[in-house]
């Protein structure tokens, strides 16, 4: 990453989106207001050299996957059948990424957020959307980035500001480094298995080998895209490879994450959402929240890092490539 005084010139020679840059302690952390909100990535300084705390930033100004974090709403992931039904009435939605069938992530991605305050170790960015792609949702958007002891901590906002009550979905998509050695926690009471499209089609408490994170466990193995059900809101990482530990805690208590683990590849995303996939026609809508004009809903994840021994690295094969 550029460091903080040439950001804008660097973004601006190369025809990228300028990066700003906040610094506390021993973080540093990137964004990209304009790129949707998204993060260029999150560093932890050691013997003044700067580690990757999430996947940085690929610097291709079209890809949004290619980032470290980028905030989901008015839903997370995707929804079936063109659109959904909501009171009675009918709200078509179109798919809204490339070789994507379904509309995913919601619209802010696909969106340019300002900056409305900035400081050294905290920013707030604020979007208004109004029928983005022609969807149903006119709402006002707020994330706040800080910087704490150790820390970064998220909040994400999101208020109604059509003229009709709709249902609404938060989320964040961080991208996390994994090697051989690399473990991940997290509670869940079962998993929603999906189709060759990725939708869900059935809860089951069985998980499929090698898919149980209640103990910490080895990322390596085949792909998981799939909604977790049960969870507490922690998570834990083990990087002992780089002597890391991160911890990412979620306020909300819906019990959701989606979990994204390619086979092959240096990376994965543990996604904290307060709603399944395609919630939108399950039955009652679980986790979506129906926001009347003016209302309000909110989501705040604190990633926490620590250090821990760091042990030799053992010798692995993996591609590079950002799939998803």
């Amino acid at each position: 990453m550029p460091s903080r005084a040439s950001d804008a010139q660097r973004a601006g020679s190369q025809g990228l989106p300028e990066i700003h840059t906040l610094q506390s302690g021993r973080q540093r952390l990137h964004v990209l207001p304009t790129l949707g909100g998204a993060l260029a990535g999150w560093e932890w300084q050691r013997d003044r050299k700067w580690l990757p705390l999430l996947r940085p930033w690929s610097a291709d100004p079209e890809k949004l996957y290619a980032t470290a974090c980028f905030p989901l709403l008015p839903w997370s992931n995707r929804i079936t059948g063109g659109g959904f039904d909501f009171n009675g009435k009918h709200y078509p939605l179109s798919p809204n990424r490339p070789g994507e069938p379904y509309p995913i992530h919601g619209d802010s991605w696909r969106q340019a957020w300002t900056i409305v305050s900035q400081a050294d170790d905290r920013m707030a960015l604020e979007l208004d959307s109004h029928r983005c792609d022609g969807d149903p949702y006119v709402y006002r958007a707020r994330q706040v980035l800080t910087l704490r002891e150790n820390a970064l901590e998220i909040e994400l906002r999101v208020t109604n500001t059509g003229e009709e009550t709709l249902p609404y979905g938060l989320g964040l998509h961080p991208y996390f480094l994994h090697d051989a050695q690399t473990r991940l926690q997290f509670r869940s009471r079962g998993v929603w298995l999906s189709g060759p499209d990725r939708i869900p089609t059935g809860f089951s408490r069985e998980l499929p080998s090698g898919w149980d994170y209640n103990r910490a466990a080895s990322l390596q193995g085949g792909l998981i895209d799939n909604c977790f059900e049960g969870w507490d809101g922690l998570a834990m990482i083990e990087d002992p490879a780089r002597g890391l530990r991160l911890q990412m805690h979620t306020t909300d208590r819906s019990g959701y994450v989606l979990m994204f683990r390619p086979n092959g590849l240096p990376y994965f995303c543990l996604e904290p959402v307060t709603h399944p996939i395609d919630a939108f026609h399950q039955p009652n809508q679980p986790g979506l929240i129906a926001l009347a004009p003016g209302e309000d809903m909110v989501l705040l994840t604190r990633f926490t890092v620590c250090e821990i021994a760091q042990e030799p690295v053992q010798a692995t094969t993996q591609q590079t490539s950002l799939a998803r």
